[in-house]
């Protein structure tokens, strides 16, 4: 599984190091699975997928020996584990989510002790960051094993917990609003889901600060800029995300056989690409069944887990891009990849996606996500590559000054620099 929060970490740890910052990745369940070297190094993975699991189901496991539970966090044996996962159901987890929302508290309270006991070793930390909301109950932990500040950023567990069940979802959620008075500050990838869940959570007004995502440039600076086509030239329509219902893949499909059926893009050709795991194989498959049975699989094609170099040079070959992803996105990590290839954007008119498309002018908005919507906005652009062109230019030069790695590690040591300050100020007052 290639997880968006684990690239914008990995990210994010490489350029504070960059800029001088002693910084230490520590990696939770399974080992990060990348398309950019690693900064975890040589740091064991804690809560092994496998030990956690075992920790819920199993009463007896919470107090089996060490030997065992070290076998299982074996780094072959976890990324086998990884190999065989097709993705974590939030309906399938609820129970466990629950128990790791409650920390010491929870069936994982081993699990915790261990990675705080080896944290304990390391020089005390000005701040350690949670990489989301979900790992909130490790706060007291923490904060009393280690004396320090405990910051949570915020990104997609929105989407996830509401899909749970009942009554997972209620407790799940109200676990999360009592452990959130622990946190010390929150950072958010947008206003948009910032604003969220400062309702959700029931925050009071300021208490999230805003870093936008950002991702390393190299690869995309060697794209050439792309000059503006002929008007009978083929033009391409790109997807690349996780290839699920949830990412909106199918809408992709239909807009697609639309566009192609109404007789007014007969040389319009689809790519679809990103991650494909075992349990979206199927869907994937229907989905080139329906494309074969409309008489234009030979149109298409489909590119699975790519390489990071794959990714950049898919992102180059389209002309025009969407993912239409049914939950209210927090962010994205698409549309400013897309855009650093200078690839516009058709999305949907909810979550992130306005407010990232005004912030750099990389792309315009179908209004409600529908294949019939997404198709009818793309018609137009498709006859005017030249207006194509000039946003994706347009959203080139804005991720490149605003969209970096380097420049998301810079707002992140600012809003870390707020956050303590109004913390200290709290605790003297």
């Amino acid at each position: 599984m290639y997880c968006g929060n684990c690239f914008r970490d990995n990210a994010l740890v490489s350029a504070l190091r960059r800029a001088g910052h002693d910084t230490v990745m520590v990696p939770l369940y399974l080992p990060m699975t990348l398309d950019e070297p690693t900064t975890a190094g040589s740091v064991p993975t804690f809560f092994g997928g496998i030990n956690v699991y075992l920790d819920q189901k199993l009463a007896w496991y919470r107090h089996a020996p060490a030997w065992i539970r070290r076998w299982m966090d074996a780094a072959p044996l976890l990324r086998w584990a990884s190999g065989k996962a097709a993705k974590t159901r939030a309906d399938d987890v609820g129970d466990l989510t629950v128990s790791m929302l409650r920390g010491a508290e929870g069936n994982q309270s081993r699990d915790l002790a261990e990675l705080t006991g080896w944290l304990g070793q390391l020089p005390r930390p000005d701040a350690v960051l949670l990489s989301n909301a979900l790992l909130a109950g490790f706060t007291r932990e923490l904060q009393r094993r280690l004396d320090t500040r405990v910051i949570c950023f915020l990104q997609s567990e929105e989407a996830f917990l509401d899909s749970m069940p009942e009554p997972w979802r209620t407790q799940a959620w109200d676990e999360l609003r009592a452990r959130a008075v622990d946190v010390d500050g929150w950072i958010a990838p947008s206003r948009f889901f910032a604003e969220r869940m400062t309702r959700r959570l029931e925050l009071t007004a300021g208490q999230v600060e805003v870093v936008y995502n950002g991702i390393h440039l190299e690869g995309y600076d060697r794209l050439p800029d792309r000059p503006d086509p002929s008007p009978d030239a083929p033009l391409t329509l790109g997807f690349f995300a996780r290839m699920c219902p949830e990412k909106g893949l199918e809408t992709v499909v239909d807009a697609f056989i639309s566009l192609r059926n109404s007789g007014r893009h007969p040389r319009l050709r689809l790519k679809l690409g990103g991650g494909c795991g075992p349990g979206d194989e199927p869907f994937v498959q229907r989905l080139c069944r329906r494309l074969d049975e409309a008489g234009l699989a030979s149109e298409v094609t489909v590119s699975r887990n790519l390489s990071r170099e794959e990714k950049v040079n898919f992102y180059g070959e389209c002309d025009v891009l969407s993912v239409p992803a049914r939950n209210d996105e927090a962010f994205g990590l698409y549309i400013i990849e897309s855009l650093a290839a200078g690839t516009p954007l058709v999305q949907p008119d909810c979550g992130s996606f306005p407010e990232l498309l005004t912030a750099t002018g990389g792309g315009v908005l179908c209004g409600p996500n529908t294949s019939a919507a997404l198709a009818a906005t793309l018609d137009p652009l498709l006859r005017d590559p030249a207006r194509l062109r000039t946003m994706g230019r347009t959203g080139r030069e804005r991720v490149f000054r605003e969209f970096t790695d380097t420049r998301m590690a810079q707002s992140t040591i600012t809003a870390l620099d707020r956050i303590l300050g109004r913390r200290r100020t709290a605790v003297a007052t």
